[in-house]
């Protein structure tokens, strides 16, 4: 058993290393499409790369609540829709680490957002809360007491994320977890395409989607379609605690990938925000008296 819990822990940094990386390929794919063009091409290739899944992952109880099954989807889609909007357009104004960081406290809003569904918070969300937001002081706020209109979109996308896990615990448990991600994907993308076709026709080109194919394929394939399989493998035999804790690492992968391959640089305020942002929501999923109990759902993103 600890040699299987492992592997998990393993595969499941695989999976944050994959999706940190992805803010570099959404940050690349804009050098000709549009923030809304981009996520149009990478979530519908997402749910095309999740397709085959149906024929492999056989579930006999697939074709029950279909109806709530569509509904899920609808609303799930639309969060997400918001939420990845929201962090595209964001990318356009900052950094991916920047990204990374501050869409990774969606951790910390699940719970405070839980509180108007009385649910209750242990001291660690609290505790976390707190160190997220000094955190986030140091990373966006500058001495001017000015704050980057980028890291702005991303925080209000971090709420949008936060709803998402909050619908997708809600859901999950009622309905086939694969076909809702396929459905919430699909509509997802055709939004987004839909917007891309109002105010991005100029971009939205086939030579452009052929221009940026590289980042589509990662930010759809990899970080939807491998990503979300791998999941699915690794949470069979990770414990939640140690899973939501290498999630959350999610936002290092994205800072290092930045550095590494886009020449982004962080100064001593931003380092030191970043490390208190990354405690916070590692504290905030650890807890000091008892377990909470484990919701299962879909990818929040990617």
């Amino acid at each position: 058993m600890n040699t299987r819990n492992t592997k998990a822990d393993l595969i499941l940094l695989l999976v944050a290393a994959i999706w940190g990386f992805a803010f570099v390929a959404q940050r690349v794919g804009m050098d000709y499409l549009g923030p809304f063009g981009f996520n149009a091409a990478r979530f519908l290739l997402g749910a095309l790369s999740l397709a085959p899944l149906l024929w492999l992952i056989k579930n006999s109880s697939a074709s029950a609540n279909t109806g709530f099954l569509l509904k899920a989807g609808v609303v799930t889609g639309l969060l997400l829709f918001s939420g990845a909007s929201l962090q595209q357009v964001g990318l356009i104004h900052t950094t991916a680490g920047n990204a990374g960081f501050i869409t990774g406290l969606y951790i910390i809003f699940v719970p405070i957002i839980g509180l108007f569904f009385m649910q209750k918070n242990g001291a660690n969300t609290w505790l976390g809360a707190v160190l997220a937001v000094i955190g986030l002081y140091f990373l966006s706020v500058n001495e001017g007491f000015s704050i980057n209109q980028g890291d702005i979109y991303e925080l209000v996308g971090a709420v949008f994320w936060a709803l998402h896990v909050i619908a997708i615990g809600y859901v999950a448990p009622k309905v086939d977890n694969l076909r809702l991600a396929i459905i919430q994907f699909v509509i997802c993308g055709l939004l987004c395409l839909l917007v891309a076709i109002s105010i991005e026709r100029a971009s939205l080109t086939l030579d452009n989607l052929t221009l940026s194919w590289l980042p589509i394929a990662y930010a759809g394939v990899m970080s939807v379609g491998v990503a979300y399989t791998l999941q699915i493998v690794a949470q069979k035999n990770a414990s939640p605690s140690h899973a939501a804790i290498i999630m959350s690492l999610e936002a290092l992968f994205a800072a290092i990938g930045g550095w590494l391959l886009l020449d982004e640089q962080l100064d001593s305020r931003a380092t030191f925000g970043c490390s208190l942002m990354l405690a916070g929501m590692i504290i905030a999923q650890v807890r000091f008296k008892r377990r909470a109990k484990t919701q299962t759902g879909c990818p929040t993103q990617r």
